[in-house]
């Protein structure tokens, strides 16, 4: 058998009543999700379980909800006594990653994302920023054109580089409606505005980087107990030093989701274990590459269910 990676999802794949059945049905899982609302001081699980929907959608309690749940699943996967060779998380799903290789505490962890997402949210105001996804447009020629919109004054940015044919672009709402407007230009065949509440992954954000640096500096950080692919490298890291200039960088670069991935596979890697809430990381995983397994651990009964 080839490695395996342990990877984690990002903002998006939340969703009112995940990780339900392993709080009820394992301690272990139950412990985390307690111990998220006692580091924060409030029923995050509340939220959770309950919602509503546009509560849990608000990024700082998205961020530190994802985390939660899948470090419980995490806790309940390790009843199979599987081992990564490399772990990796997209966009907040990095934290994910890091408490998985021991880098930051569980408690440190859902505290700093829960700042990350505050300060991602008051970054830029209401309604200035925007990003959307654009669909069937090369790379490079989608970075042509946002770098043309920029230069006649709207900036924009790509955002997330998630598989083959698929970008998100952040920026200016005036940057990113001229991406929606001349998309077809870069060989888009669709770009769809995005639901959220700021343009994230884009320079705009570097107020929120700059406040995000002052809360690693006091968050103690370990060197990796396995490799983790940085989103903003696409290349394995493990000094605790360089893992907190990233975290910081992250905020304000793109997520190579794409790249990750394919390091991994170029390393040997043919089996990819999602762990947390939905399949949006295998949906991408399986666009850049068929021929790897990717298994979904959403819940209990998919990690009761899970073979390799």
């Amino acid at each position: 058998m080839g490695k395996i990676a342990f990877v984690f999802p990002g903002q998006g794949a939340q969703a009112v009543g995940m990780g339900k059945d392993a709080y009820d049905g394992l301690a272990a899982s139950k412990a985390i999700i307690d111990r998220a609302d006692e580091a924060l001081g409030f029923k995050l699980s509340e939220i959770i379980f309950e919602g509503p929907d546009d509560k849990l959608k608000q990024t700082a309690n998205t961020q530190p909800a994802l985390l939660a749940v899948s470090i419980a699943l995490l806790e309940a996967l390790k009843s199979k006594g599987l081992k990564p060779d490399y772990v990796a998380g997209h966009s907040l799903g990095e934290y994910s990653a890091l408490v998985a290789a021991e880098v930051l505490s569980f408690e440190d962890a859902v505290r700093t994302v829960r700042s990350r997402g505050e300060f991602m949210e008051q970054a830029v105001p209401s309604g200035q920023g925007a990003m959307a996804a654009v669909l069937g447009a090369e790379r490079d020629t989608l970075s042509r054109l946002c770098e043309d919109v920029s230069a006649a004054g709207s900036r924009v940015e790509l955002a997330n580089v998630n598989c083959p044919g698929q970008i998100v672009v952040s920026g200016t709402a005036a940057g990113v409606a001229a991406v929606v407007e001349r998309g077809k230009e870069a060989g888009a065949k669709r770009v769809i505005p995005l639901e959220v509440s700021g343009p994230f992954h884009s320079s705009l954000m570097q107020p929120a980087a700059d406040r995000l640096a002052e809360v690693l500096d006091a968050v103690e950080l370990g060197d990796a107990s396995v490799p983790v692919v940085a989103n903003v490298t696409a290349a394995p890291v493990s000094e605790a030093a360089a893992i907190r200039k990233l975290l910081t960088q992250q905020v304000v670069s793109p997520v190579l989701w794409e790249d990750s991935v394919a390091y991994m596979i170029a390393q040997g890697v043919d089996t990819f274990v999602e762990i947390g809430s939905g399949t949006v990381l295998a949906g991408l995983i399986k666009k850049i590459d068929r021929s790897v397994a990717v298994k979904s651990v959403n819940s209990l009964a998919a990690i009761e269910a899970l073979e390799l």
